[in-house]
């Protein structure tokens, strides 16, 4: 097992690792519990993902989940990890209308989450708002390839970068990205070809998300490497298996309640003897 997360993990030694070649393990994250049981395991970094609209809400995209339910998620993943390096993202909506609202909301997330990074996911309309955060000394994290919150207009979850072409623009936007003050990538089902030109014309850290093993780290959906979805990407690996324990746990309470073995003696609270000989004979 992995030692805990002792020491707080930064966006320097995310720096750190892209210069040395060692790699870097991101998880998604969404509650107290789980980001403590995370750091203890020595995940440095998590992510709290808008894949909380699936996961945890049951959406079959990202795109209905809510800024300030992602903002409390994020708070409470905060206080479960504080030695890891948390990113925020930061949902569909609260970026994209103009400049002034996604320097509003970035700063709100900031400010009440106390995370150390938010994730945007970005087009060519986004270059001028990660410029006014890195100006505001905000470190951004720009999610390029596919980005779900743009699945209604690609016509699905598709992996990105198919041709030269499009591949290239991808190219393009991350040196753009980091032009204007991105502090990290984040790449997401594209071909390894496409991560390795990212890597050779960039020099900030990326991430990656089924973007070959080039990036300087990888994340996945937690609930998708554990076995507790139904579906999972080719991309993702399958760590475990937790959903088929859970289950068995879960049948156990039922099982014990239908028995009657539970409540047993050892789980009562006990009177005092004369306060109990009181209440049983209070109507004497």
């Amino acid at each position: 097992m992995n030692a805990p997360i002792t020491k707080k993990f930064t966006l320097n030694d995310l720096r750190a690792a892209r210069l040395s070649g060692a790699k870097v393990a991101m998880l998604t994250c969404y509650d107290y519990t789980t980001a403590r049981l995370m750091q203890e395991a020595g995940v440095p970094s998590l992510l709290v993902g808008d894949s909380a609209a699936n996961v945890i809400l049951g959406y079959d995209t990202t795109v209905p989940v809510k800024f300030h339910f992602m903002v409390e998620l994020a708070a409470a993943v905060r206080r479960g990890a504080p030695n890891c390096f948390v990113v925020a993202d930061m949902p569909f909506g609260s970026y994209q209308a103009f400049v002034a609202q996604g320097v509003k909301n970035v700063c709100w997330m900031m400010k009440q989450s106390g995370c150390d990074c938010v994730k945007i996911e970005a087009g060519q309309g986004q270059v001028r708002l990660v410029r006014r955060l890195a100006d505001a000394g905000i470190a951004v994290m720009v999610h390029l390839g596919l980005r779900p919150q743009a699945v209604g207009l690609i016509g699905g979850y598709k992996f990105q970068g198919r041709t030269a072409a499009e591949a290239a623009k991808i190219v393009r936007l991350g040196v753009e990205f980091e032009k204007a003050g991105a502090a990290a990538l984040l790449l997401e089902a594209v071909p390894p070809e496409v991560s390795n030109a990212m890597v050779d014309q960039t020099s900030i850290p990326m991430i990656g998300c089924g973007a070959g093993p080039a990036c300087h780290g990888h994340v996945v959906v937690t609930h998708d490497a554990v076995g507790l979805t139904p579906h999972r990407p080719r991309f993702v690996p399958l760590v475990g298996d937790l959903s088929t324990p859970a289950k068995q746990l879960f049948a156990e309470y039922v099982r014990r309640i239908s028995a009657s073995a539970y409540p047993a003696a050892e789980h009562a609270y006990e009177m005092p003897v004369e306060e109990k000989t009181k209440f049983i004979n209070r109507a004497e």
